[in-house]
């Protein structure tokens, strides 16, 4: 996807399909994906791009290892 909104659609789309298939994993997963990318434009409103799975992860886990950044 190209941008944010592209990927909200097609997260709702797909959700919407795993609700009427009774595939709660992937429920579950695109629940928690829609809010981040949600929050994501909310607090980024001038941001038009798609953010990669890791961003949207540290956005939410700043401290998790994968997303500490160290200056050298």
């Amino acid at each position: 996807m190209k941008t944010i909104d592209q990927h909200i659609k097609h997260d709702q789309s797909e959700f919407l399909s795993a609700l009427s298939d009774h595939d709660q994993g992937k429920v579950r997963h695109l629940t928690e994906e829609l809010q981040w990318l949600v929050d994501h434009k909310r607090s980024n409103p001038n941001d038009q791009h798609d953010p990669t799975s890791l961003e949207l992860f540290c956005e939410n886990h700043p401290d998790d290892l994968q997303c500490l950044v160290y200056d050298v």
